[in-house]
């Protein structure tokens, strides 16, 4: 996220244009190896991924090609769960199941399966529903040294969050790593 909180399409020009958002592919002037292999622990830390239809979408287009065991393939044999009431089908990514309806309902029921950690990446309606119902466990977040003044927020307006901080970690190319959990106190 920037430092102004957007999550707006960090990965390319028109991965996703909604509102008018013509800044996207806003991470790469930042790219840093290190970067890469946080994200790579972050992942392997995990057994499952949730998306939301569109971020579903553009990970499919992307690692369905992949072997699961091919070193560039972070989702390999992981779950993948998307949410949407959109799609009829979810062929495009294998591993994968739609949940449609009651979703709120539907991950607290994930969440309560042995196993690792369920991973989200970007889908920002999806994780403002997570937020407003405490059912994030742990805020993974890269803060890039840039404000772009407008786009997708990764918090929801008018949701309160009372964080504790469990680690933080500057990167050479200005993004600074800070994990948070909720606090419960």
């Amino acid at each position: 996220m920037t430092l102004d909180g957007v999550m707006q399409a960090p990965g390319g020009k028109d991965e996703d244009t909604d509102g008018g958002f013509a800044h996207g592919g806003w991470t790469w002037p930042f790219w840093h190896d290190d970067i890469g292999m946080h994200l790579g622990k972050a992942i392997g830390e995990c057994d499952a991924l949730l998306l939301g239809r569109k971020t579903w979408l553009t990970h499919a287009s992307a690692f369905e090609p992949m072997a699961d065991d091919d070193p560039n393939n972070p989702f390999g044999n992981m779950r993948h769960y998307v949410v949407s009431t959109t799609l009829k089908s979810a062929d495009a990514w294998r591993n994968s199941t739609i949940i449609s309806k009651n979703v709120i309902e539907e991950v607290r029921k994930l969440k309560e399966l042995p196993g690792k950690s369920i991973y989200v990446d970007g889908s920002s309606v999806l994780v403002h529903a997570l937020v407003q119902h405490g059912l994030v466990d742990e805020y993974n977040l890269l803060v890039y040294p840039m404000v772009l003044g407008g786009g997708k927020k990764v918090f929801p307006d008018g949701v309160r969050a009372d964080l504790k901080l469990v680690e933080t970690q500057s990167f050479p190319s200005g993004v600074v790593l800070m994990r948070y959990q909720p606090n419960q106190a």
